[in-house]
């Protein structure tokens, strides 16, 4: 699976759960600031990611994830 494939499938799910247009999300976007997540969202958003992508986010590696692209990072390198 590439990066892009990823990329696509992280904003998609992202943009659904969040209730945000999928143009105004970015990998620079955060998810609290930007895009107006709340901790609810963040949990709900990991568990989305970890279904599509059939992967486990620790709770380490998620509080970690504070943009979308620091989420799109960390599948793509558990899809390797």
């Amino acid at each position: 699976m590439d990066k892009a494939d990823i990329s696509s499938r992280i904003k998609e799910i992202i943009a659904n759960k969040v209730g945000v247009p999928e143009g105004d999300v970015s990998e620079k976007s955060r998810f609290i600031d930007d895009l107006g997540a709340d901790s609810l969202d963040l949990v709900e958003l990991m568990m989305a990611v970890e279904d599509e992508f059939e992967t486990v986010i620790t709770d380490d590696e998620a509080e970690s994830i504070k943009t979308v692209g620091q989420a799109i990072d960390l599948i793509f390198t558990k899809a390797r």
